[in-house]
């Protein structure tokens, strides 16, 4: 289930989220994924919040499933792109060899650790043999919320490799770097690339 605390914030602060991560073309990590993607491949942008993202795969030919948990998002989305967004949870992905990409942006992190192994394993068999994540999460350890109440889980390296190893995914690039959020606080962020392993 959704944590009912960070969706009330995403739902009274969607408008703020949206303008302080737009951009007029998709950056260096969106635009690797959507190039290893064949042309018309089909991809789901799990927690794809306003939308953007998803608006710029569709752009470049890519079809494209969009899932938020926030209604808010999801209402937004629509309006400004056009998007046929859906409002589902991590825990709603039951597909099977359904997607040749899942891109998962700052999404997961807002699920318990707990939970983080069984949404890998369904992300894995959502992929067909080949299929490739994106997967955004921020560095450190253990869980807290943040200033405004959403709730966060911190990865290490080591830590979310061995969980997509685990779940048949063979991690095949991984970038490291800071950026300010929402909250206005500069965090560690780590972005993996990884590839379902041949079934």
């Amino acid at each position: 289930m959704a944590d009912r605390e960070t969706l009330d914030v995403y739902a009274e602060r969607a408008e703020d989220y949206a303008t302080r991560f737009g951009s007029e073309k998709p950056d260096r990590h969106l635009s690797s994924f959507i190039a290893a993607i064949s042309d018309g491949g089909h991809v789901l942008d799990l927690g794809c919040g306003p939308g953007q993202s998803s608006a710029f795969m569709r752009d470049a030919g890519l079809s494209v499933t969009s899932w938020d948990a926030s209604d808010a998002m999801a209402t937004l989305g629509r309006e400004r792109f056009g998007l046929d967004i859906q409002v589902k949870e991590f825990s709603d992905l039951q597909d099977t060899e359904a997607y040749d990409g899942i891109y998962a942006n700052f999404s997961l992190l807002h699920a318990p650790k707990s939970e983080m192994p069984d949404h890998l394993s369904r992300v894995s068999k959502a992929l067909i043999p080949g299929g490739v994540l994106h997967l955004g999460l921020k560095a450190g350890d253990g869980e807290k919320r943040d200033r405004f109440g959403r709730f966060y889980a911190f990865y290490q390296d080591a830590e979310i490799t061995a969980l997509l190893t685990d779940a048949g995914l063979a991690v095949e690039s991984r970038d490291f770097g800071a950026e300010a959020g929402l909250e206005g606080t500069v965090d560690p962020w780590i972005i993996l690339t990884a590839r379902k392993t041949a079934s």
